[in-house]
């Protein structure tokens, strides 16, 4: 025996099928963007490895020696600030992307649950009213605690954001003293 599937099932599933799609893309994407800047890194890293070896081989007394190792230390230690701030960037903007395919992805289906709820509320027999209520009820609870997941997770984003912001004057007054 089949039964027919009804169009609100078929557009759920089409529209959930869709959003996998583009969280696979936005993630595919975060990942190359990463690959890339780990790759620039890498060949930067190499290059600077190089000139300043040279450098250093190049040292005429004990004094320059010490002085080119300060500059390259001091230089090494900003070029890993920078490449921890792009990648604190990068996984912002994945992050963020994700949580938008998320969020409409959350909304669709709460607005189709309610929707059955609603139609099967109707077609009830008397007396279920208590059950969809507490259905009703369950639904809104979950959604409460996803808008407080969501609201603690924006509150660690903004703590780190502060704190990576609060690193880089502090990199900045070392290099001027």
């Amino acid at each position: 025996m089949v039964f027919p599937v009804s169009e609100d099932v078929t557009a759920q599933t089409k529209s959930m099928i869709e959003q996998a799609l583009k969280y696979a893309e936005t993630t595919a994407q975060a990942a190359e963007q990463l690959f890339e800047l780990n790759v620039k890194t890498a060949k930067a890293a190499g290059a600077d490895v190089i000139s300043q070896f040279k450098a250093l081989a190049g040292a005429k007394d004990v004094q320059e020696l010490s002085a080119l190792q300060t500059s390259f230390a001091q230089a090494n230690a900003e070029k890993m600030a920078g490449y921890a701030r792009a990648v604190y960037g990068w996984s912002t903007e994945a992050q963020g992307e994700i949580a938008k395919l998320v969020e409409t992805q959350v909304a669709e289906v709460n607005k189709t649950v309610a929707s059955a709820l609603d139609k099967a509320a109707k077609a009830a027999p008397t007396g279920s009213e208590f059950a969809f209520a507490a259905a009703k009820s369950a639904l809104t609870t979950a959604n409460q605690a996803y808008d407080a997941l969501t609201k603690a997770g924006k509150q660690v984003t903004d703590i780190t954001e502060a704190t990576i912001n609060a690193t880089t004057p502090a990199a900045t007054r070392k290099k001027a003293a």
